[in-house]
């Protein structure tokens, strides 16, 4: 049998009572990093080997995993925090045992993405869970230009050293507050709500992050003015005075457009 693990993404006590009955149960351990591995068996007086499961082996692992199960061995597949397959290696095990007709149990865990969720403030219904962005700036405005359409919570995950720059690049595009939680489940756990991009600076760059962004349909606000803007011909007024899309995306917010609109109208109008 295999058993897929969720492990603490934090808190060592957040380990279940079954993922340890189980861990102690099994013949061999495949994990994303064997030294986090062994110091979560230690924890609990468990001893077992543990073989290295991570993305750059995953489907060579994956073929040791399938022979250890055909020679009847139970096996553990565990990530370095939290549940395997999200955001880190698993899925081709899986896949591979599901092809062959082989059992496997899920067994459920700690995971950021709906910590970050919670902490946000912005649960409540459906939410779309993005992962990690590309490191290239260039590619990362791409990616998050493409989940514009999407009406909900858009979750990230993102590292220390990379999470200055997102944070300043989807206040661009999604509305604030952004919500940024780092040290989920950890004694420093905090989550931070980014207004403006003066609040991107004060953060503590330390730990892994989730981000979690507001995309929601707003509800139709009554109007509290008689007058009616002409968005359209005020972007294109100013556009004819060779003023930055950028530029003009922050003016259209502040004069109350919805920052998708405004986006994907100037974009129609430069085209």
């Amino acid at each position: 049998m295999l058993y897929v693990i969720g492990t603490p993404i934090g808190n060592l006590s957040d380990l279940s009572k079954r993922a340890v009955e189980t861990l102690a149960s099994v013949d061999i351990v495949f994990a994303e990093d064997t030294r986090t591995a062994l110091s979560l068996l230690n924890s609990q007086g468990i001893k077992k080997p543990c073989k290295s499961y991570y993305k750059d082996n995953e489907k060579t692992a994956s073929e040791s995993v399938i022979q250890c199960l055909l020679n009847g061995d139970n096996v553990a597949l565990i990530s370095e925090a939290g549940m395997p397959c999200v955001s880190d290696p698993g899925a081709y095990a899986i896949k591979e045992v599901i092809e062959k007709g082989l059992p496997f149990e899920i067994i459920q865990g700690p995971t950021a993405l709906i910590h970050g969720l919670i902490a946000s403030g912005f649960a409540g219904g459906s939410f779309y869970f993005h992962g990690f962005l590309p490191h290239k700036e260039k590619d990362k405005i791409k990616e998050i230009q493409n989940l514009l359409h999407i009406k909900a919570p858009v979750i990230f995950y993102e590292s220390p050293y990379r999470v200055k720059e997102t944070l300043n690049i989807l206040l661009d595009y999604f509305p604030a507050p952004i919500a940024a939680t780092r040290e989920a489940t950890k004694v420093y756990e905090e989550t931070l709500f980014i207004y403006s991009k003066k609040d991107i600076e004060n953060i503590t760059v330390k730990g892994e992050f989730v981000i979690t962004v507001n995309n929601k349909t707003e509800e139709i606000q009554e109007e509290s003015s008689s007058v009616s803007l002409n968005y359209e011909q005020i972007i294109k007024e100013l556009l004819n005075e060779n003023i930055s899309s950028k530029d003009i995306l922050k003016m259209m917010k502040a004069l109350g457009m919805k920052r998708n609109e405004a986006y994907n109208l100037i974009n129609k109008l430069q085209a």
